[in-house]
């Protein structure tokens, strides 16, 4: 990806940008906005406790930027990113009955298949209490196509279902 000092999205990642904030907003997000590499991102945050998680907290973060081209190393570095900001904003006692999830997601009209390869590969962690799962977003023409890991993990297996629920509902 080339870095601009700042990046405007195109119509369309602009369009799935506002309807991602909006189907976030609904679902009872905390929706606000930040920066990677001069691109705007929306950032989100819910959490949720339930009693077949034995009482633990899931935080889910969302954060969704629109890049001219999506490729493995922007990919790469913006999950990294991605983690790191959800690691330092989570509550609570890290891996105290709490888990932190991560959707990093790249929107573009241009998504390279190996980073959709990559994002489609594996969930990636931090030290056990960070879980993400990349998710590359190719939008034009009045279509968009979602990729993202779907299968279980290791550590945060627990809520493969809540994350992929989420994802889905998010990422249409």
């Amino acid at each position: 990806m080339t870095q601009n000092a700042s990046h405007e999205p195109d119509g369309a990642s602009a369009a799935y940008l506002a309807g991602l904030r909006a189907r976030l907003t609904a679902d009872g997000c905390t929706v606000t906005d930040s920066e990677w590499r001069g691109c705007p991102v929306v950032a989100a945050h819910r959490a949720d406790r339930r009693a077949r998680w034995f009482g633990t907290k899931a935080e889910l973060f969302v954060l969704a930027a629109a890049v001219p081209q999506a490729d493995v190393a922007a990919l790469e570095g913006f999950t990294l990113w991605a983690m790191e900001r959800a690691k330092s904003l989570r509550g609570g006692i890290p891996s105290a009955r709490n888990v932190t999830l991560v959707l990093p997601a790249l929107v573009s009209a241009r998504v390279q298949p190996e980073a959709a390869q990559w994002a489609a590969h594996d969930a990636r962690t931090v030290d056990s209490t960070v879980v993400s799962r990349p998710v590359t977003v190719e939008c034009g023409r009045g279509v968009s196509r979602t990729t993202l890991y779907r299968g279980r993990v290791v550590w945060g297996g627990l809520f493969t279902k809540h994350v992929l629920e989420k994802a889905g509902r998010y990422f249409t």
